[in-house]
């Protein structure tokens, strides 16, 4: 009896180890609808969302991990801008995000300098990127760039197949 306790612990102990959530710095959605999308201003042409999914990328100029991610993302729009929609989304003001020149965001881009879905996602590091599939379910979130848990095109790949299948998409 006494050993089958230890066991029955011991795999508990090593399940919950398997199970640890990655690190984000805002409030976790996954899985769940995502908050109504909220904007100040298109510097851009707002894009078609419907029956999309949308990758939202919450980052500043001044950040180097949002610079380095914006590359990624260029990519990003050029593999599956049929299918994906990514758009940018800045708190400073429009003069410093329009005069920002490199790298170059190829994907749509907006501002709110109120934050106002920044406070309903809490977040609290940038960049932060939640991927939203067409029925308004949050799919991934996080930080693009953390190692073991890199937002990329496989995963991009692998998220939207998974859930191109549900009744409904």
């Amino acid at each position: 009896m006494k050993t089958k306790i230890i066991l029955g612990l011991f795999c508990l102990f090593v399940a919950s180890a398997v199970v640890a959530e990655k690190q984000i710095w805002a409030k976790s959605f996954l899985g769940r609808p995502a908050p109504d999308f909220v904007v100040e201003k298109w510097l851009t042409p707002e894009p078609d969302r419907q029956g999309k999914f949308v990758l939202i990328d919450f980052w500043a100029t001044w950040c180097p991990p949002c610079r380095k991610a914006v590359a990624e993302l260029n990519a990003y729009h050029k593999k599956f801008g049929d299918r994906l929609v990514i758009i940018g989304v800045s708190d400073e003001p429009e003069d410093t995000v329009r005069g920002f020149a490199s790298p170059k965001l190829e994907y749509a881009s907006a501002i709110d300098t109120q934050k106002r879905m920044y406070k309903t996602l809490e977040i609290t590091g940038i960049p932060h990127v939640i991927i939203i599939d067409p029925k308004g379910i949050v799919r991934w979130e996080g930080f693009p760039l953390l190692d073991g848990e890199e937002l990329t095109e496989s995963v991009i790949a692998d998220l939207m197949a998974k859930n191109s299948k549900q009744p409904g998409i």
